[in-house]
């Protein structure tokens, strides 16, 4: 368990991100629960907080009062701009660390003028503690800013610090691969269906198998394209599929990890 950290923690918006990064700090160990601080306006989301042991507001103003040390700002980018108005008058210097896509640092930087911002990219995984998430660092932002963002989201899984103009890939890559990976268990569960198994069948082999998959690559540390080596034998049956399979993925996830990116810009721009 990792040692507790000192400082509190307020976070606006309990939704599936803020709430996993909520949970996830105090069930780690990283932030005792009388240290953490939420806002939302849905009474219903921040009660299971409340049973945590977290202290509860309807809204952002309202818990800068208690003055957190940090601040996680875990809103959608549409209403990111509404929300950073209320905040703007009570922010003050404190490290703010925002989750919104497409909305850099420059312009959080202008709503809360005094502000040391943190720009961050978690994934949906966060949710099990095994998420991915980007880090990069606004101008007034220091170098112990970034590494307390590091360790905030090291509890929630890997964090990786980088430029601002890679942190939208960074997002459109470890963001939209969750659903990814679902569609190809379902397209492989429906192949398998379609071949004659029946469905929870082919859904068990297959969520197994993924499983299995994942924690060779990871406790191995082998390379995917070797790891596909090992069941690709000269023309046999695996070396087919992938014949029909590889060039349509490939070129699939190409497109549409430029759709998110034009999608995320989109949203930046409201």
């Amino acid at each position: 368990m990792a040692e507790s950290l000192t400082l509190t923690v307020g976070v606006v918006g309990c939704g599936a991100m803020g709430g996993a990064i909520a949970r996830g700090l105090v069930e780690s160990g990283t932030l005792e629960s009388a240290r953490l601080l939420v806002a939302d306006s849905d009474p219903a989301r921040l009660a299971p907080f409340a049973a945590l042991g977290a202290r509860t507001f309807a809204d952002g103003a309202a818990l800068l009062t208690d003055a957190p040390d940090v601040l996680v700002l875990a809103v959608k980018p549409q209403v990111l701009g509404d929300v950073m108005a209320t905040l703007a008058p009570h922010a003050g210097e404190r490290l703010v660390i925002s989750i919104a896509a497409g909305v850099p640092t420059s312009a959080i930087e202008a709503a809360l003028p005094a502000a040391r911002v943190v720009r961050v990219m978690p994934n949906l995984p966060v949710q099990v503690r095994s998420g991915a998430t980007a880090i990069c660092a606004g101008s007034r932002a220091g170098e112990k800013d970034v590494e307390l963002a590091c360790t905030l989201f090291s509890a929630l899984g890997a964090t990786a610090v980088m430029r601002e103009d890679q942190l939208d890939v960074a997002g459109a890559v470890s963001g939209c691969a969750p659903a990814f990976f679902s569609l190809f268990v379902d397209a492989l569960t429906r192949a398998g269906v379609r071949a004659g198994l029946p469905a929870a069948c082919a859904r068990d082999m297959v969520e197994s198998t993924m499983r299995g998959c994942a924690e060779q690559l990871l406790t191995e540390g082998v390379h995917p394209r070797e790891y596909m080596e090992r069941v690709t034998s000269p023309g046999g049956t695996t070396a087919a599929a992938l014949f029909e399979l590889e060039g349509p993925l490939t070129e699939g996830t190409y497109a549409a990890i430029d759709a998110a990116l034009a999608r995320t810009r989109e949203l930046a721009e409201g």
